[in-house]
């Protein structure tokens, strides 16, 4: 296990080229079960989470090749059955009952794990496979569905908070090779859902409305192979322009969709930072007054929610008394009390973090609890005074290719420690 310190008051400048998105990966990489042709999938970042996929599809009997962010993978037999000690560390593995489903007509999956970021349950994933003509049962730790016959449907995907991302993905995945058509209503907006739409309609599938809540899908008898590359990542993007934010003079981030990244961009300024876009680019660099905000997680197209540790890390930073409310997942701030730890003044009344920006943060020993809070901590640390300590850095390997050495590459001093 590796511990990251960050050598606090470095300012970055350069610039730095985003990875391909995890989220739109995950499920893209599942989708080739649906074929037995080979799929070549380009831009695929190097994470842990991409590795527990590929470690999935082999065991399901895919060929799998990688090479330099290309994945090739080949699902010519396969089987249905993932047991807990594959998928236990990743919850977006549960995105291949999907494309088994739909392919082999019945799929076994242990009930994944993941980040502790509060309650993520499956229910809207199963409900709409039961619309489609599935038989659902969850029994013993796992996922068992089953159906001899597919069909369209109209599936409402809403829940208590709002949409489901992966659950999208999935009842679209087994949609595909269903007779007749079924529309999705209540459907996640976000641009990986649109990706993954993308990369099946080019293996064949007849998919209509993704990027907006009611996506329609004619079933066909049939997928083949596809080349595609993914998307860039937007929380990644994201990350890198809050980093230049909090410690930079002035960095550019290249290769990503401005238009992806609007939701971030607009609470940046509004804080008083200058952003200039050019084409795949985004410059960002210190405005004349620090501004505080009051910010609120909605889905795609609101503030996402993986970006509300980062922008916390931020506010601390800011003179006067900013509000961060999160809509979409109301128990992520575990990164709260971290923060503390490094002298934040944070007060938090879930799912409410009321901040007093004191401009001031100090190096501590901090213990990474997420994905996103991991990345939080390494934000303020690059900003702290002193050497801060992140321990369990394994959860910011799950989501950022290799960002201790993007930042360095921009002027941050970061070393990873075994222990």
């Amino acid at each position: 296990m590796d511990k990251i310190l960050v050598h606090g008051g470095r300012k970055l400048r350069g610039s730095i080229r985003v990875s391909g998105s995890k989220n739109s990966a995950l499920p893209i990489l599942a989708a080739a079960l649906l074929t037995r042709d080979t799929c070549v999938i380009r831009g695929v970042p190097d994470l842990s989470d991409i590795h527990y996929m590929l470690t999935i599809l082999s065991h399901l009997g895919c060929e799998v090749e990688r090479a330099s962010g290309v994945v090739g993978i080949k699902a010519d037999n396969i089987h249905t059955k993932a047991p807990y000690n594959l998928v236990r560390k990743m919850r977006a593995s549960v995105c291949v009952l999907g494309p088994l489903l739909g392919r082999e007509r019945e799929a076994c999956v242990a009930l994944p794990g993941g980040c502790v970021i509060g309650d993520r349950p499956i229910d809207l994933h199963l409900r709409g496979f039961e619309a489609i003509g599935a038989a659902v049962r969850v029994t013993e730790g796992n996922v068992k569905i089953f159906a001899p016959h597919l069909h369209g449907a109209n599936v409402n995907m809403s829940g208590a908070h709002g949409t489901t991302v992966l659950g999208t993905d999935n009842v679209m995945m087994a949609a595909v090779l269903a007779d007749g058509v079924t529309e999705i209503h209540g459907a996640a907006r976000e641009p990986e859902v649109v990706d993954l739409a993308n990369f099946l309609n080019a293996m064949g599938a007849r998919i209509t409305g993704a990027g907006t809540s009611d996506i329609v899908i004619e079933g066909v008898k049939e997928l083949h192979g596809a080349d595609y590359t993914v998307i860039p990542d937007r929380i990644e993007a994201g990350t890198m322009l809050v980093a230049g934010a909090i410690a930079g003079e002035t960095l550019t981030v290249r290769r990503l969709r401005p238009d992806h990244l609007e939701a971030v961009m607009e609470p940046l300024r509004a804080a008083g930072f200058e952003i200039a876009v050019d084409g795949d680019s985004a410059t960002i660099s210190p405005g004349a007054t620090p501004r505080p905000l009051h910010l609120e997680t909605t889905p795609y197209p609101g503030f996402p929610t993986d970006m509300q540790a980062q922008m916390c890390a931020l506010l601390t930073r800011t003179p006067g008394e900013s509000v961060v409310t999160d809509h979409v997942f109301p128990q992520r701030f575990m990164h709260v009390a971290e923060l503390a730890r490094m002298g934040a003044q944070i007060r938090l009344e879930a799912p409410t973090a009321f901040i007093t920006g004191n401009g001031k943060l100090s190096a501590a020993p901090v213990m990474a609890s997420d994905l996103r809070a991991s990345a939080a901590l390494l934000l303020a640390g690059l900003a702290a005074d002193g050497v801060t300590e992140i321990n369990r850095v394994y959860h910011i390997d799950r989501g950022y290719e290799r960002i201790d050495e993007k930042l360095n590459f921009l002027g941050a001093h970061i070393e990873r420690v075994k222990v």
